[in-house]
């Protein structure tokens, strides 16, 4: 997981970030996959970086994160203590998410 969010997440989104969002959401909410909760921290850093030069890219990583808000309140009831509190900071990240490239215009 600390590879790939080098490759996603820090210290800013990338391109690809937007893209992989959707299978990181697909992999937080299968409960046979190891390491969950990483999974979930990585949906949180991919939310707080930025990108100042490409907000577009910066927009679209953000979106693809808040876009699975309906899977955040999922796994914030799920059965596991870690990815429940985990997922219980992502709900409250996305809830008060507020960032330059996010703002309407």
């Amino acid at each position: 997981m600390s590879d790939l969010g080098l490759w996603l997440g820090e210290p800013s989104v990338f391109d690809a970030t937007a893209e992989a969002v959707p299978f990181l959401w697909d992999l937080a909410i299968t409960d046979s996959v190891a390491g969950r909760s990483g999974v979930i921290q990585l949906l949180l850093t991919i939310l707080e970086q930025a990108n100042p030069p490409r907000l577009d890219v910066q927009y679209a990583a953000h979106r693809a994160v808040l876009d699975g808000r309906s899977l955040a309140d999922r796994l914030a009831g799920d059965g596991d203590v870690a990815v429940q509190a985990l997922a219980q900071d992502l709900v409250a990240a996305i809830d008060n998410h507020a960032c330059e490239a996010c703002r309407p215009t």
